[in-house]
C-alpha cells in the first residue's frame, strides 16, 4: 500500500458545525490532514446538499454492511482492451487486436444463479449475455458483436469480441467501447464503458520523439504481445499464462506489466526504473493476473525479420520487436505452435549489428488498459440497472477546526451515492459526476473500545446507492494515533479509570490524528 498525498494544514471548516459522536459527545477538533481537496472544498456548500440516511434505515443498513464486509458477495466485470486501434479503410476490416475481452468474476454471480434457481426460472434464466460495440450514437449493427460467455476452470466467465473495427467513415480520434450485459430471461444488468482508445491510421515507422509521447510506451505500463506467422490474421497467437507457464494462445491474451530494469545490478536483483522504454533496454514482463514473470530480456527492434542490435530509440505502439534473453548469445523469446521456447538467432555475416530471426521470434507490442467494475446486491433484491458503476481514482483529504473532509474523485458519480468508511456512513455531498465530498467520521463511531486503542485503525471505503447496492473499491482509510508507544511502556497515565480528563486526553489523541490514505495494489 502506498500513501497518497502529503500532509499539510488547511483552513478550519467551521461552517459545518459540530457533529455528535457515537458517545453523544461533541467532536474534538480534527488535526493535521492530508493534501488539500480541489478548488471549492473549503467553501461552505449549501446545507441542503449534504445527505445522510434516517436513523432507523441507517441501523438496518449498517447491519447489512457488516455482514457484507465479513463475506463480500461481489460481482465484478473486468474489461481488457488495447490502448490504440488501427482504422479500416474502404471495404477492409482491421479487427481490433488484441480483441477486447470481458471477464465476470466474484462469488456474487454464483449467488445470483442460486437466487434465480430458487425462483423457478432455471439455470438458463441466469445465463449472462452481452453485446459490445463502439460508443458512437446510432452505430451500425456491424459494429456491435454478441458475446457468449463460457466458464473457465478458475470459475471466471470469459468472452471476447473478435470482429470489432472502426471504419474510415468515423472521423473521431478517440472512442470508447460499450458493453451491455443482461440475463437470458431479459433482465438487464447494466452498461459498462472501456477507457478511451486512440485511433491511428497505421503503426508509425518514424523514429519516435519524446516530445510527442502519445504512442510511446512507459515503464510500468501494461502491454500485450502477439505474433502472426507470415502476417496472416488467422495465425495470430498471443503471449499468455496458463497453469503458471507461458503459452502462445489463439483464444486469450494476457496483459503484462513492462518494467525497465537496471542492467548493471547483481544477478537475481533487478531494481525497476522509470521512464520510456527504448530499444536496447533491459526489461521485465510480469503477468498482471498471475504475477508470473519472464527472465530479464533485452528488447530489440525488428526490421524485415532482423533484430537490430544498435538501435536506441523509444518504442512505439504496434512496433515489431524481439526479446533477447539477457546474458545469452543470441537466444530470443519464441513461440512454436502453442509453446513458448527459446530460439537461437543467426548472426548476419555482412552486418555485425544484425541477427536473423525466425517468424516465431517477431512480436508486435501494444499498450493495454484494464477497467474493473465491482458491485454487490447482497443487501437487497435490486431490480434497477447496476450502472452507472462509480470508479474511484484518487482521494484528497482536507480539514482543520472541527471537521476533516475527504474528497473522492473518479468517474460515473451521481447524487444517490453515499460514502461509507467500513460500516459507518459518512455525511456526503454530491458535487459532480467526478467528485463527491464527505465528512470523515469520528473514530469513536467504530466501537466503544476506541478509548483504549493505541494502534492504527484501517477501514475500507465503499460507495452505497440509496437502494442498498454496494460498490466496493481498492481504497482504504487509516486513522493513525499521533503518539506511538514502545513495547512495555505504560500506555495510560496514572489517572482513575472514571476520570473525565483521561477520556478527554484519549479522545483528543485520536481526533487530533494524522490521517493517511492508502490504495491497495
Amino acid at each position: 500500500m502506498n500513501p497518497q498525498g502529503q500532509s499539510g494544514a488547511a483552513a478550519p471548516l467551521t461552517h459545518l458545525g459540530r457533529l455528535e459522536s457515537a458517545e453523544g459527545r461533541p467532536r474534538s477538533r480534527a488535526g493535521a490532514a492530508g493534501a488539500g481537496a480541489g478548488a471549492g472544498a473549503g467553501r461552505g456548500p449549501p446545507p441542503c446538499c449534504w445527505h445522510r440516511s434516517i436513523p432507523d434505515q441507517n441501523h438496518l443498513l449498517r447491519d447489512g454492511v457488516r455482514r457484507y464486509l465479513q463475506l463480500p458477495a461481489d460481482q465484478t466485470v473486468l474489461i481488457l482492451h488495447a490502448k490504440v486501434a488501427q482504422k479500416s479503410y474502404g471495404n477492409e476490416k482491421r479487427f481490433f487486436c488484441p480483441p477486447p475481452c470481458v471477464y465476470l468474476t466474484g462469488p456474487g454471480w454464483k449467488l445470483k444463479q442460486e437466487q434465480v434457481k430458487a425462483s423457478n426460472l432455471g439455470e438458463a434464466g441466469f445465463r449472462v449475455c452481452g453485446y459490445m460495440g463502439l460508443d458512437s450514437v446510432g452505430s451500425s449493427h456491424l459494429e456491435t458483436q454478441k458475446l457468449n460467455f463460457e466458464e473457465q476452470p478458475d470459475s471466471k466467465e470469459f468472452s471476447c469480441a473478435k470482429a470489432l473495427y472502426i471504419s474510415d467513415a468515423d472521423k473521431r480520434k478517440h472512442f470508447r467501447l460499450v458493453l451491455k450485459l443482461f440475463f437470458s430471461n431479459g433482465q438487464e444488468i447494466g452498461t459498462f464503458h472501456s477507457k478511451l482508445i486512440k485511433v491511428i491510421s497505421k503503426p508509425s515507422q518514424k523514429k519516435q520523439s519524446l516530445k510527442n509521447t502519445d504512442l510511446c510506451i512507459s515503464s510500468g505500463s501494461k502491454v500485450s504481445l502477439f505474433n502472426r506467422l507470415r502476417s496472416q490474421t488467422v495465425s495470430t497467437r498471443y503471449l499468455s499464462v496458463e497453469g503458471g507457464a507461458f503459452i502462445a494462445s489463439a483464444r486469450q491474451w494476457a496483459a503484462f506489466t513492462l518494467h525497465l530494469a537496471d542492467e548493471h545490478c547483481v544477478q537475481g536483483e533487478f531494481p525497476l526504473r522509470e521512464g520510456y522504454v527504448r530499444y536496447g533496454s533491459v526489461v521485465q514482463l510480469i503477468c498482471t493476473a498471475t504475477g508470473v514473470m519472464l527472465p530479464p530480456l533485452i528488447i530489440r527492434k525488428v526490421t524485415k525479420q532482423y533484430a537490430l542490435l544498435d538501435v536506441d530509440e523509444p518504442i512505439s505502439q504496434l512496433h515489431k520487436c524481439a526479446f533477447q534473453f539477457q546474458g545469452s548469445d543470441g537466444m530470443y523469446l519464441c513461440l512454436s505452435t502453442e509453446k513458448v521456447i527459446q530460439f537461437q538467432a543467426s548472426p548476419c555475416p555482412k552486418e555485425a549489428n544484425r541477427e536473423l530471426l525466425n517468424d516465431g521470434s517477431c512480436w508486435t507490442i501494444i499498450g493495454t488498459e484494464t477497467v474493473e467494475y465491482t458491485f454487490s446486491d447482497s443487501l437487497a433484491c435490486i431490480q434497477d440497472l447496476v450502472s452507472p458503476v462509480p470508479l474511484i481514482t484518487t482521494l484528497q483529504l482536507t480539514g482543520g477546526g472541527d471537521v476533516a473532509m475527504l474528497e473522492v474523485q473518479g468517474e460515473y458519480f451521481h447524487a444517490n451515492l453515499k460514502v461509507w468508511f467500513g460500516d459507518v456512513e459518512a455525511e456526503t455531498m454530491y458535487r459532480n459526476s467526478k467528485s463527491l465530498v464527505c465528512v470523515v467520521p469520528d473514530v469513536s463511531a467504530f466501537g466503544s473500545d476506541w478509548r483504549w486503542l493505541r494502534y492504527p485503525i484501517t477501514v475500507p471505503l465503499l460507495l452505497i446507492r440509496n437502494d442498498g447496492l454496494i460498490y466496493s473499491s481498492t481504497f482504504t482509510f487509516t486513522y493513525t494515533p499521533e503518539q506511538s508507544f514502545l513495547p512495555g511502556q505504560q500506555v495510560l497515565p496514572e489517572l482513575p479509570q472514571d476520570s473525565d480528563a483521561l477520556l478527554d486526553s484519549i479522545h483528543q489523541e485520536f481526533t487530533r490524528t494524522n490521517f493517511h490514505l492508502f490504495m491497495q495494489s
